[in-house]
Formats: C-alpha cells, sequence, structure tokens
C-alpha cells in the first residue's frame, strides 16, 4: 500500500499497488512547467481519502480535454492526472483509462534516487 498527500495536507490519497520500477517525466508544455513525476496505477486501485466534498480539489484541462489534471486548490500540488492509455503513434485505447499519480507526493519515497522515464510530450501531443 502507498499513501501520500499534498503539501498542506488537505487532500491525501492511498493506492493498493507498489511503485513502479521506473517513473515517468514528460516534456509536455503542462508536465515541465509543474515538475511532475508520474507512476501510473489501474483507477480501482488510486482512492482519495479526503476530503469527501472534493472542494479542495482543482481540475483543470486543456488542449484534447481528455486529461483530468486534479491539483490541491490550497496549496496547488499536483495530485493526480485521469487519463485515457495513450499509445505512440497510434490512437487512444478508447475507454480504457489510467491514474497518473505523482510521484514526488509518496510518503516516505526519495523520488530523486528512483530511475525515470522521459516522455517527449512537447513533441509528441
Amino acid at each position: 500500500m502507498i499513501t501520500g498527500r499534498c503539501h498542506c495536507g488537505d487532500i491525501a490519497f492511498e493506492i493498493d499497488g507498489d511503485i513502479p520500477d521506473e517513473l515517468t517525466r514528460c516534456t509536455c508544455s503542462l508536465c515541465s512547467k509543474r515538475g511532475r513525476l508520474y507512476a501510473y496505477y489501474e483507477p480501482t486501485a488510486f482512492r482519495r481519502l479526503f476530503p469527501q466534498d472534493r472542494a479542495s480539489e482543482s481540475t483543470y484541462f486543456w488542449k484534447t480535454k481528455l486529461v483530468a489534471n486534479n491539483f490541491c486548490a490550497r496549496c496547488g500540488c499536483d495530485i493526480y492526472a485521469d487519463s485515457p492509455i495513450f499509445v505512440p503513434e497510434k490512437d487512444f485505447k478508447a475507454g480504457k483509462r489510467r491514474i497518473a499519480v505523482n510521484a514526488r507526493l509518496f510518503d516516505d519515497f526519495d523520488a530523486a534516487s528512483h530511475p525515470v522515464t522521459v516522455i517527449d510530450g512537447k513533441n509528441l501531443w
């Protein structure tokens, strides 16, 4: 079980699973500006713990409007993105989704020492 939270603690989460062998860093304009470092999971593995009313969570959609980028409205930490599963140079897998959790928010985890795969989002999307 993985746990994590934003900086102010308004949004916490847990994940049924392990930290992937490699994390992902995307070079698209949004990810690079926000400093995201993603770990991918099935939607059923990810659970928000609080707050239940979602008032502390904001969602940002851009460009294709297919990816819901969720962040804390109070401290601004990127929490997770809910997106289709994209296949480079092909269409996305219709109906198949994944949760990309910002691994920098995992409790007791040093993201700087973990292997990272870079996706050229600047030129792919």
